[in-house]
């Protein structure tokens, strides 16, 4: 109640209020910070933010899936180590890894030395202050969190399924799309969960893998509160980002968990 409703009412008040020219709170009631959200200049950047959440969130997908299918093939000896080694990076900064990035990225970066010695390229290539820069930090910064629920989901499951789908005729494919992943979807619904919410939010990424060329809602809050003083439009902007997060996760809790709950009761009955 206090550390979360109460700021939560103070920032959905706040955004119903007007700033003074001096940057102060003008305590009068006005619609205006949220009508002027549909100008098209923010609507492009909740666009950009919610493009980058969703690629970000899909390619952590098609690599943390395989990857936790693998660890989890391993002999029971090596997989503690290959877990750790998915949670070896969070023992760093977040700060100092994103910037570690801008090494690789810029145009005499690793990247381009590399592809240049190998011919690819003739010429350096600007990957730097881009949305593609974003994108490969989000996905490198998250990635572990769509890794582990999804391993975690895999070690309860029972690969005899997998040989008893094999002996009643079903390919790998068709054992993978109706025995595998249905019985780990759970855990895969939460690796998206996890990596789409902070995807979305960040700010710290596009401050620095982006510059000032490439804005998500993250940088745009940020902004509002530090830079412009504009405290009722960075309230508006707080809550329309909680509402686009509240929706796939409301989603999660209303709909996509029943119908997991039921599955999981008929596929025991079966």
């Amino acid at each position: 109640m206090v550390f979360f409703l109460l700021p939560l009412a103070i920032v959905l008040a706040y955004s119903f209020l007007q700033q003074d020219i001096g940057g102060g709170i003008i305590w009068q009631f006005t619609l205006e910070n949220y009508q002027r959200l549909s100008r098209g200049l923010y609507l492009g950047i909740i666009w950009r933010s919610l493009w980058l959440g969703f690629l970000s969130t899909a390619a952590c997908l098609l690599i943390g899936y395989p990857l936790a299918f693998w660890i989890i093939k391993q002999p029971k000896r090596w997989r503690n180590a290959l877990v750790l080694l998915v949670i070896i990076p969070f023992w760093t900064n977040f700060l100092v890894r994103t910037y570690a990035w801008i090494v690789l990225l810029r145009r005499e970066g690793v990247i381009n030395i590399l592809l240049a010695s190998v011919q690819i390229i003739d010429k350096p290539l600007d990957l730097l202050f881009t949305p593609l820069a974003i994108a490969i930090g989000l996905i490198y910064g998250y990635l572990p969190f769509m890794i582990l629920p999804i391993y975690s989901t895999l070690e309860r499951f029972d690969f005899s399924l997998v040989e008893a789908a094999h002996d009643l005729g079903a390919n790998d494919l068709k054992t993978f799309w109706r025995v595998v992943f249905p019985l780990t979807l759970r855990g895969i619904i939460a690796g998206c969960l996890l990596v789409f919410i902070p995807s979305v939010a960040a700010f710290i990424t596009p401050d620095i893998l982006g510059g000032a060329k490439t804005i998500m809602v993250g940088n745009l809050i940020q902004n509002q509160f530090l830079k412009s003083l504009n405290w009722p439009f960075g309230s508006a902007l707080s809550m329309m980002l909680i509402g686009m997060i509240l929706v796939p996760v409301t989603a999660y809790f209303w709909f996509v968990d029943d119908y997991l709950r039921t599955t999981s009761t008929k596929g025991g009955r079966s």
